[in-house]
C-alpha cells in the first residue's frame, strides 16, 4: 500500500491545493512552493527511510512512517494559513517518501521468484489505484470549499492510521534478518554486502544504477506534472469544472488498470521488453498528442488513455522490479531510496515553476518538452537492461544452495558476474 498512498498524496495535494487557493487565498507562488515542497519531501524521505531500512531493519521504518504521515495529514485538515500547510505537506512527503523503499524492498524479500514480478506489479496497480479513488473523491468533492479539500487530506490520514494498525503484526523480512547474522559473524556475502552509494556508479552496479537514476527521474519529470497538475490544467486551460476535470481524468485509469494485469501476468517472461517498448511509444504520444494537436477535450482524454496504459509497461512497475532485481539486500533499500530521491527532487524543482510555466511558456510548448524528456528517459532505460541481466535474488539463493564458493571478496567468485 506504500504505492497508493504516494499517489494519493500527490493526486490529493494536486486537487486539495485548487481548492484551499480558491477558499483560503493562496498565492500561485505559495500553490508551487507546496506542491514542490511535496516532491522534495518524498525525495528526502526516499533517501533517509532507504539508508535507515538497510541499517535498522523495514519494519521499524515503516511503522515510524505511517505514523508521520497520519499526524502530517491532521496539519492539512485543520491548518488555514500557509505555515500550518507548509508543515503538514513535509511529514506526508517525508513519510511517505520513507515508507515507499522499505515497503518494496519488504515485499520482494518475501515473495519468490516465480511470483516476485508480479506482486511488485501488484503494488504498482494500487498506485494507480489510489489515484483513481482520489480523483473519483476529488470528482464527489471538489465543489464543496473548503470541506471538499479537507476530505482529500482526511481520506489519506485514514489509510495510513489503518495501514499502522495492520503493520504491527508484520514480521521483519528473512533476507535482511539473515543479512545481519552473517555480518556479525564476519561472513561475506552478496546479501551482507554494503556499498557506499557513492560506490554504486563505479562497481559491478553502476549500470543498472545509473540507467534506473535518469530513467525514473526523467520519465517522472512529466508524471509529477501530470499528476500534481492535472487538475489545474484541466480547469485552467480545457475549461473544465473542478468536479469534471477530477473525473475526466478516472477516464484513462481503468485503462492503467487492464495494463497493470496484464504487466503482472508478463514480466516474469522473456517478453517483458517487447512490451517495455510497446508502453513507450504510447508514453511518449501521450505528451504529443495535446502538444501537437491542443488542449481540447477530445485530445485531453486521448493523452490520459495512452499515458495510463504505456505508463503500465514502461514506467514505475518496471522500475520497481528492476530495482529489485539489481542489488543486494542489504543495499537494495539505500539504492532505490537513492533513485526516487533523485527523481522526486527534479521533479520538485520543475513543480516550483510549473504554474508559471503554463502561464509564460504555455501548455503545448511544455508538453512537447516534456515528451522530449520522457523519450530520454525511455531510451536510457533500454541502454541498461536490454538482454539478459542479473539477479541479486539469483545469486543470493546460489550462495546458499553452494556454500563452499569463495565470498573473502566482493570481486571474487561470488560476484553477480561469476553467479549470472
Amino acid at each position: 500500500m506504500a504505492s497508493y498512498i504516494d499517489s494519493a498524496a500527490i493526486v490529493s495535494n494536486g486537487i486539495a491545493l485548487v481548492v484551499y487557493q480558491q477558499t483560503i487565498g493562496l498565492s500561485d507562488t505559495q500553490f508551487g512552493v507546496l506542491s514542490g515542497i511535496l516532491t522534495f519531501g518524498i525525495a528526502l524521505g526516499a533517501m533517509t527511510g532507504g539508508k535507515l531500512g538497510d541499517a535498522f531493519g523495514r519494519r521499524r521504518v515503516f511503522m515510524a512512517t505511517m505514523a508521520m504521515i497520519v499526524v502530517g495529514t491532521a496539519f492539512l485538515i485543520f491548518g488555514a494559513s500557509f505555515p500550518t500547510l507548509l508543515i503538514g505537506t513535509i511529514l506526508v512527503g517525508v513519510g511517505s517518501g520513507a515508507d515507499l523503499p522499505v515497503s518494496l524492498a519488504t515485499i520482494a524479500e518475501n515473495a519468490t521468484d516465480k511470483n516476485r514480478g508480479a506482486i511488485l506489479g501488484l503494488s504498482n496497480m494500487l498506485w494507480s489505484v489510489g489515484v483513481l479513488v482520489t480523483i473519483l473523491l476529488g470528482g464527489l468533492v471538489g465543489d464543496l470549499g473548503r470541506l471538499g479539500g479537507q476530505i482529500m487530506y482526511a481520506h489519506i490520514g485514514v489509510v495510513a492510521f489503518l495501514l499502522l494498525v495492520l503493520r504491527i503484526s508484520l514480521p521483519e523480512t528473512p533476507s535482511w534478518l539473515k543479512a545481519c547474522e552473517e555480518r556479525r559473524r564476519g561472513v561475506s556475502t552478496i546479501r551482507a554486502e554494503k556499498v557506499a552509494l557513492g560506490e554504486l556508479v563505479k562497481g559491478p552496479y553502476a549500470k543498472p544504477f545509473i540507467a534506473l537514476l535518469f530513467f525514473y527521474c526523467l520519465t517522472n519529470l512529466a508524471a509529477n506534472t501530470g499528476g500534481q497538475f492535472g487538475t489545474k490544467i484541466g480547469v485552467d486551460i480545457v475549461g473544465l469544472s473542478i468536479s469534471q476535470a477530477s473525473l475526466l481524468g478516472m477516464l484513462g485509469f481503468p485503462v492503467g488498470i487492464v495494463g497493470a494485469i496484464w504487466f503482472m501476468r508478463i514480466v516474469g517472461t522473456r517478453y517483458r521488453m517487447h512490451y517495455f517498448v510497446f508502453g513507450a511509444a504510447l508514453m511518449i504520444g501521450s505528451y504529443f498528442v495535446p502538444a501537437l494537436f491542443g488542449f481540447s477535450l477530445p485530445m485531453w482524454i486521448l493523452s490520459g488513455v495512452l499515458g495510463g496504459f504505456g505508463g503500465a509497461f514502461a514506467f514505475e512497475g518496471i522500475m520497481k522490479v528492476w530495482t529489485q532485481e539489481s542489488f543486494p539486500t542489504m543495499l537494495r533499500s539505500s539504492a532505490q531510496g537513492a533513485i526516487i530521491s533523485f527523481a522526486r527532487i527534479a521533479a520538485g524543482v520543475l513543480a516550483l515553476f510549473t504554474p508559471n510555466l503554463l502561464t509564460d511558456m504555455g501548455p503545448r510548448p511544455l508538453y512537447a518538452t516534456l515528451g522530449v524528456i520522457v523519450a530520454a528517459g525511455l531510451g536510457i532505460a533500454w541502454w541498461g537492461f536490454a538482454g539478459r541481466q542479473r539477479n541479486e535474488f539469483e545469486a543470493e539463493e546460489r550462495l546458499e544452495t553452494t556454500p563452499d564458493l569463495d565470498t573473502s571478496s566482493p570481486h571474487g567468485s561470488n560476484t553477480p558476474e561469476a553467479l549470472r
